[in-house]
This record gives C-alpha cells, sequence and structure tokens, in this order.
C-alpha cells in the first residue's frame, strides 16, 4: 500500500493513500486553509459517517451533511459551502464514473493530458488544481498515465517543492510553506 504523509495524522493518512474519493476531496478542500487542515477534511467526514462513501455522500440530503461537514471541528472553514461542493463531486463521480473515483485516471488507460482533462472536469477543480491533483497522484501514488509530468506541469517537476503533491514529511512541508510564502510575496511586488 502507498504510504503518504500529508496530514502528518496516520490514520487520515492512511485514509487518503487507501481511498481514491477521499484523496479527491482532500485535494477539494485545499483552499482557504492550511494543506493539512484541508487533508484532514475526510478523515472527519469518515469517522462521522462510519466512512466515505461516493455513493452516501452523493444521496445525502443536503442540510443534513452540511450540519455534519460543520460540526466542530468543522471540515472547513467554509463548511456550508464546502459540503456543497463535496456533494457534486460525488454525484459527478457517480453519474461519470459509476462510482469509482480511481476510474478518472484509469478507465481507457488514458495518457497525462486526458487525466489533466477529466480532473479539470470534476465540480471544484480548476487548471491549477487539477494539475496539482495529476502531481501528487503521479509523485505520490504509483499512478503513472504516458506524459503525466508534462501535464502538471511545473507540479510535476522532479525534485520541486511547490504544492501537496511535494509533501512528505515536516521538512518537505516547510519548504513548500516557504515556497508559497515567496511566490505570495512575489506576486505582491508585482
Amino acid at each position: 500500500m502507498v504510504k503518504l504523509n500529508l496530514v502528518g495524522d496516520r490514520e487520515a493518512d492512511e485514509l487518503l493513500a487507501g481511498d481514491a474519493f477521499a484523496l479527491l476531496v482532500g485535494m477539494l478542500l485545499d483552499q482557504q486553509v492550511p494543506m493539512e487542515t484541508a487533508f484532514l477534511g475526510p478523515k472527519k467526514i469518515a469517522d462521522r459517517m462510519g466512512g466515505i462513501d461516493v455513493h452516501r455522500i452523493a444521496e445525502a440530503d443536503p442540510d443534513e451533511f452540511a450540519t455534519l461537514c460543520s460540526t466542530t471541528p468543522a471540515v472547513h472553514r467554509f463548511p456550508g459551502s464546502m459540503a456543497k461542493r463535496i456533494q457534486a463531486l460525488a454525484a459527478y463521480i457517480v453519474e461519470a464514473y459509476g462510482g469509482d473515483t480511481a476510474g478518472i485516471w484509469t478507465e481507457g488507460d488514458p495518457d497525462g493530458r486526458e487525466v489533466l482533462k477529466r480532473l479539470k472536469a470534476l465540480p471544484g477543480y480548476g487548471d491549477q488544481k487539477a494539475r496539482i491533483f495529476l502531481a501528487l497522484l503521479g509523485k505520490q501514488i504509483d499512478v503513472h498515465p504516458d506524459g503525466w509530468r508534462e501535464a502538471a506541469g511545473s507540479y510535476g517537476d522532479e525534485g520541486s517543492r511547490r504544492s501537496i503533491a511535494d509533501v512528505v514529511d515536516a521538512d518537505s512541508l516547510a519548504e513548500v510553506r516557504e515556497f508559497k510564502r515567496a511566490a505570495k510575496a512575489a506576486a505582491k511586488k508585482s
């Protein structure tokens, strides 16, 4: 089994490593909160639902699911809007892939460009998030469709410290944070 250290919590990281939908939800939540907080979200959902099942989430009552996501500690700093996004993502995966999240990168033996296209089609996934997730698949989940590094752009670069795709321990987390801080500072200057 693939071993991840995205959260720094053994159970949360094991869930992410073993459940493609949980990993996809973690990436969805990775905005406006620290990376490890975002990727802890799927475990919070799993703990409250007795697992993280794409079908159950897609079919859940929206108000009840929003309450589940809002329960302290909340799944995200914006739990209501993220609950809607998580359910939209689950519904899309059920509709497009029969609930098989890994089908995004396995169905029809797609190349890196096709996987990127499929990721960008997901609710809540734009170009950058899709490229980061593709890099995460390639660098840490052993999913290597032809041309994945090129499709992931600079996030696929060997040895980079740009995103969650590069976090393997506390040191690499600190390096990614420093990269993001420097990039933000540079953007403010321009």
